[in-house]
């Protein structure tokens, strides 16, 4: 299996898995927690159909990639992200981030710039800022968040299953849009991963985005369902062109947190319109 080093813990190493099919435009997709690259398969088949290169990773502590006991920042996960770009020499490239994986995109940007990246989608969005503060009266309580650190630590497989009935809506979309076998698939992936990166991640989400986002000078799409219960599009996507000069959103309606799965032909309709223009 294909990896990149990006580390290592004592004498292992820490590796990311990848997967690189395709050729023409490089579009290099981040997963969303608590999945892997495996989370992107309805826009991978569509992005080769239609000539693109799709570069696909799990990110550390997820899938195939090492499960380390540390490096659970955003700051990490933007140089994660650089050492495999750097690696497979990915140039003109659009990011495409899912939930979690729109942090890696915007740090990434806001800490490396564009020179490999010619446009970036944010679906389901973290950025800009998720935690209440004076500065951010929108956000969420600090207390909201302990009590996700608390029940991933209690029982991380019924906080893991309960996330993802949120994750889908699944209580709307079970058994039409989500089936009983995709969801339990997802559950799988998500309790195979990292004990440590399950609980690790949650305070990564009060992560301060709004600098990386005024940094971004290459054209941004925002995706969003507005039945997202998991990142509220009141407080991330529709406030991200308040950061990003040249960005527009695009809202699903009906759609859940898990857009890309539910909503995939919406999706990649809107993803393939934006990287024609």
């Amino acid at each position: 299996m294909p990896h990149v080093t990006v580390g290592s813990e004592g004498a292992d190493s820490i590796d990311i898995y990848y997967e690189d099919h395709g050729t023409g435009t490089p579009v290099v997709l981040s997963h969303g927690y608590p999945l892997s690259g495996k989370a992107w398969e309805k826009q991978v088949s569509a992005l080769l159909a239609a000539g693109y290169r799709v570069i696909t990773y799990d990110r550390r502590g997820w899938g195939n990639s090492s499960q380390p006991t540390d490096g659970y920042d955003y700051d990490t996960f933007a140089s994660d992200v650089n050492v495999l770009l750097t690696e497979l020499d990915v140039r003109d490239a659009i990011l495409v981030g899912h939930s979690m994986g729109t942090g890696d995109v915007a740090r990434y940007l806001g800490r490396y710039g564009t020179e490999r990246v010619a446009k970036a989608v944010l679906m389901s969005p973290i950025p800009p800022f998720l935690l209440r503060t004076d500065d951010n009266p929108e956000g969420a309580p600090q207390s909201l968040f302990d009590g996700f650190i608390q029940a991933a630590r209690g029982d991380r497989e019924a906080w893991l299953k309960q996330f993802l009935q949120n994750f889908y809506n699944l209580d709307v979309y079970g058994g039409s849009l989500v089936s009983d076998e995709a969801f339990q698939a997802s559950v799988n992936v998500a309790v195979a991963g990292s004990p440590v990166a399950a609980v690790s991640c949650i305070p990564t989400w009060l992560t301060d985005f709004r600098e990386d986002l005024a940094k971004i000078d290459v054209p941004v799409l925002v995706i969003q369902g507005d039945q997202d219960r998991v990142l509220p599009i009141g407080v991330t996507g529709q406030r991200v062109s308040t950061f990003v000069a040249d960005s527009q959103l695009l809202v699903i309606e009906g759609g859940p947190h898990a857009i890309a799965w539910t909503h995939a032909d919406q999706v990649n309709d809107a993803l393939l319109d934006f990287f024609k223009k």
